[in-house]
């Protein structure tokens, strides 16, 4: 494996009624605290009046920003950036899944940035401040709670942009499964699929000796094709609720990918996608990912594809070859993909062979070949979005 330093600063408060901890953890950044929520659930299902009542315990003076967007977009993050300067706010609390906590992230370093936060993100300018943030979690899904990193969109220009910055790790955290309670069935369906593809998104790399990562990998993803279909049967069964909120968090907090970067060109490519078209993130995934697998698999790399196929979908790979192996595995996690409720082609979201090219375009806007495990041109991004109309 490579070298490697790892760091990650975010305090964890995971399990039933954590949100104790919230007025102490407060203590340290100011009375003024600015709230940032989606839409109307957080305060239907009781999640609002438990964080205000621990708030008022402080004598916190709240402010509240609602509507964040399931892709946040950048005009709300400027809005709530002049909100911060304007009101002298001392700190952000993100109640909500990585969207929320994306959008914190920019409006952290926004607040304290002379430059537009767009010019930020897009690596024109450098942060060199951020407002401290917390964050609430009420969704099993993007792990965005113990990272640094945020995805913004920006309409004006139809851009999806990955981004992170040191300064943009959350002061803490809290994650009591018990707030996934009231998720949709669809939506913590597409969490399973959205935690899985950034387990794999970690296992496709070329790095030897990465035995420990491998098994961590493999084990999280054995762990979801298990339990993900029980917790939809059982939706209040608090240990499917916390397990799969534990292998959200592990996904994306760096450690199963420590010695080794991954692929992540799915992750450009449904940028790409949504850019345009304002899909549901795990929705593009679900429906790009084994077509991207199939893409780039061939002799060389099947070797890969073989371990994934036998470790977590025990197929057997007696008396066949590796890439026949490994084709049964893909068609496996799309099956099981399937099974969870998640689309399998863009013309479930109105995509037709119309939008390829300009989609295209998009995915090699900022450089021209993208990913890792296999480089990706224009060309390639045409055959995979074809394959998945």
């Amino acid at each position: 494996m490579d070298n490697f330093t790892f760091h990650n600063p975010v305090k964890l408060f995971f399990g039933k009624n954590q949100l104790a901890a919230l007025p102490g953890e407060l203590s340290a950044y100011g009375k003024k605290v600015l709230l940032l929520y989606g839409g109307g659930s957080t305060k239907q299902n009781g999640i609002y009046d438990a964080i205000m009542e621990e708030l008022r315990k402080v004598n916190a003076e709240t402010e509240e920003i609602s509507g964040i967007e399931p892709n946040p977009k950048l005009s709300t993050v400027r809005q709530a950036v002049e909100h911060c300067k304007q009101e002298g706010v001392d700190f952000l609390l993100a109640v909500g899944g990585g969207s929320v906590i994306d959008a914190a992230k920019a409006i952290a370093i926004g607040a304290k940035a002379d430059a537009d936060i767009w010019d930020i993100i897009t690596k024109k300018e450098k942060p060199t401040d951020a407002l401290p943030f917390g964050t609430v979690v009420t969704i099993a899904s993007a792990g965005s709670e113990m990272n640094a990193s945020s995805v913004i969109t920006n309409w004006e220009t139809n851009e999806k942009q990955g981004w992170s910055s040191p300064l943009t790790y959350p002061k803490f955290s809290i994650l009591d499964p018990t707030f996934t309670y009231s998720v949709p069935k669809e939506q913590t369906a597409f969490g399973i699929v959205d935690i899985m593809a950034h387990v794999l998104e970690n296992y496709f790399h070329h790095t030897s000796n990465t035995p420990v990562q491998d098994g961590l990998c493999e084990s999280m993803l054995r762990n979801l094709v298990e339990t993900g279909p029980r917790l939809l049967e059982e939706p209040d069964h608090y240990q499917y609720r916390e397990t799969v909120m534990l292998n959200s968090v592990l996904a994306r907090n760096g450690m199963i990918n420590i010695g080794y970067k991954g692929d992540w060109g799915t992750h450009d490519l449904e940028h790409a996608v949504s850019a345009i078209h304002d899909i549901p993130h795990a929705g593009g995934i679900a429906i790009l990912f084994p077509n991207w697998m199939e893409h780039v698999l061939d002799k060389q790399n099947a070797a890969r594809f073989k371990q994934l196929a036998v470790r977590v979908f025990d197929i057997s790979p007696e008396g066949k070859k590796d890439v026949d192996v490994a084709l049964e595995g893909i068609a496996e996690l799309r099956k099981f993909w399937n099974h969870l409720g998640a689309p399998e082609k863009l013309a479930d979201y109105g995509i037709t062979a119309n939008h390829v090219e300009a989609i295209a375009d998009k995915s090699v806007a900022a450089k021209p070949e993208y990913g890792k495990f296999k480089i990706l041109n224009r060309q390639d991004s045409m055959e995979i979005l074809k394959a998945s109309l």
